[in-house]
């Protein structure tokens, strides 16, 4: 069984090539993302301009015209339909203590929309200040620590809202 991949361009058209198809094409690399192409007996001048391999997307420019194309193989399918998403990660709803220490400052109130890299707060631990940024924006749901409280590992700090 041949390998196939759902090819979509500019998010508007969609394609179904198989493996056979690609290796059937007549290119020629010039340099480096720059290929000459004959397809039905036509030339095309091809260049990958941008490339995101996490996302397998590419925008590829061919006789000066700049195309976003975005592939995904029989896994990709598989992920997609079983209701995945490559790429995506888990949202962090909570803050733990990652050591035991003392709370030296609180930088963030209940209720308060912080943006992600905002200082949340800071802990002491072994003679040592450590800053807590925030993972990602959001409201602060709930802060389980007040300054200068001595604190456990794995202890909640910071809470958001979903």
């Amino acid at each position: 069984m041949s390998k196939s991949y759902n090819v979509s361009v500019n998010q508007n058209f969609n394609f179904e090539v198989t493996e056979e198809e690609i290796t059937a094409l007549d290119t020629v690399g010039l340099n480096a993302g720059e290929f000459h192409l004959i397809h039905e007996n036509t030339g095309y001048k091809t260049k990958i301009s941008e490339a995101d391999f996490h996302n397998k997307s590419y925008s590829v420019v061919v006789n000066n015209t700049t195309y976003k194309v975005s592939i995904a193989n029989e896994l990709d399918k598989l992920i997609k339909e079983m209701g995945f998403e490559i790429g995506k990660t888990k949202v962090v709803n909570a803050i733990k203590a990652p050591m035991p220490g003392l709370i030296l400052e609180i930088n963030v109130t209940v209720g308060q929309e912080v943006n992600e890299g905002d200082n949340l707060l800071i802990l002491e631990a072994m003679k040592m200040e450590n800053s807590f940024d925030s993972p990602r924006s959001g409201i602060i749901k709930s802060i389980a620590v007040t300054k200068g409280q001595a604190v456990e590992k794995g202890q909640l700090l910071v809470e958001f809202e979903s």
